[in-house]
């Protein structure tokens, strides 16, 4: 059953990628990732798997990758994606030694995969149970390790309907679970080699605090250069922003001209650049045609470009995360490690962060615009109010930080 199911979704794909660029570019990507593999793998190399669906996955399988790439040199990285919004932003990140799309789960696909790149070891990144790569990498004695995961009541592997595809969990040499209620479901179904150690990703942004560097344009742009004339205004930061989003906090700043607004779409093209535009009751500013004497004048900044947004948060006094309303938050983490509270939509159960965040008063949840107001009007009048819940987004991720050191004590390197 589960290998019908995979080649009717191959049959979508491939339907889809004559009228969707981003699918087309995935369709493409595994087709040729073997090809990739046969021409740059290292057959005298051992190389360690890394897989993640798409960036925020990604985010929480660096800390390893790089602890990896410190301590282990002999040791070549694979790195594969199955998202174009992974593979795209990380396609030439330097501690991989190669990066590619990871094929469709066909039973072909993995045996010709497994057959050009043979791992020595694999982690696989928080959601990730493809059936035929697990079943074949067990066949071949391959340990296997599940990085940040976390289960739920509802998923299939918990069902009676779901019993078979629950097979592939035991495939997996260990688990590196988030939470006890994770290590509780598995032992329901007869696994019991599973650890509670958190979330990497709270490694991965505690890092990337203390390596940031001084971006000029925003701080032009918050008045802390020299065109910005001595005087810092308070920023509102949206980041990974779908338009569901936007339609809220646009509509709220169009009529509050006392704080600057930056916003870091999710989805940077020209469309959607156009239409954050056509939403704004003032003309904003593009972040790469900024100079420094024009951003210091703007009340708007978009951010058009990747891999800032981690620290463009430092600069904000309240910040947004996208995608509550639609796919699901983003990365929450990455605001708070900055001492932000942090606001996102109603689609954010299955995150356990934000469940932590929301019940320790860093973050909060808006369903509507009248909630947005409300909250956004109280963060912005009450200082007082708004340091406490940053503090506490701040308190929390701090005390989650670790993750990767057990990680690493626990897998036979």
């Amino acid at each position: 059953m589960y290998n019908i199911a995979i080649y009717l979704y191959l049959t979508g794909v491939a339907i889809s990628s004559l009228f969707d660029k981003k699918v087309k570019k995935m369709w493409q990507g595994e087709r040729q990732a073997v090809d990739t593999l046969r021409r740059e793998v290292d057959p005298t190399a051992k190389y360690i798997w890394f897989h993640a669906a798409s960036l925020g996955e990604f985010e929480q399988g660096r800390p390893i990758i790089e602890r990896i790439k410190a301590k282990h040199p002999e040791y070549k990285i694979l790195l594969t994606f199955f998202s174009p919004s992974g593979y795209e932003v990380r396609k030439d990140y330097k501690q991989a030694d190669i990066v590619c799309y990871l094929p469709l789960d066909t039973i072909r696909n993995a045996r010709r995969f497994l057959r050009a790149v043979r791992p020595v070891m694999a982690f696989f990144i928080k959601y990730e149970f493809w059936y035929n790569y697990l079943h074949i990498l067990k066949h071949r004695g391959v340990p296997v390790y599940s990085v940040s995961s976390i289960f739920r009541p509802k998923q299939v592997f918990f069902k009676w309907y779901g019993k078979s595809y629950a097979k592939v969990l035991r495939c997996i040499t260990e688990y590196f679970v988030q939470n006890d209620e994770s290590r509780r479901l598995l032992h329901s179904i007869g696994i019991d080699n599973a650890t509670v150690i958190g979330d990497t990703r709270f490694d991965r942004v505690l890092a990337i605090k203390e390596q940031s560097k001084a971006l000029p344009l925003i701080e032009a742009f918050k008045g802390m250069g020299r065109n910005g004339g001595g005087k810092s205004c308070n920023i509102f930061i949206a980041g990974s922003s779908w338009p569901p989003d936007e339609d809220i906090f646009i509509k709220f700043f169009n009529d509050h001209e006392d704080w600057k607004l930056i916003i870091a779409p999710h989805v940077i093209s020209e469309e959607h650049l156009a239409d954050i535009q056509s939403k704004l009751g003032t003309k904003a500013l593009r972040y790469t045609q900024a100079t420094e004497e024009t951003a210091a004048k703007a009340r708007c900044m978009i951010i058009d470009c990747f891999g800032l947004l981690s620290t463009i948060y430092r600069y904000g006094e309240i910040a947004y995360v996208g995608g509550g309303f639609g796919v699901g938050i983003h990365n929450v983490p990455e605001a708070a490690v900055w001492g932000v509270p942090v606001i996102f939509g109603p689609n954010n159960k299955r995150f356990q962060e934000a469940q932590d965040l929301l019940a320790c008063g860093g973050s909060f949840e808006i369903s509507s615009y009248d909630d947005f107001d409300a909250l956004a009007t109280r963060l912005m009048q009450d200082a007082d109010y708004r340091h406490k819940c940053g503090e506490a987004s701040a308190e929390y991720v701090r005390g989650r930080a670790g993750a990767t050191e057990r990680i690493m004590e626990s897998v036979n390197l």
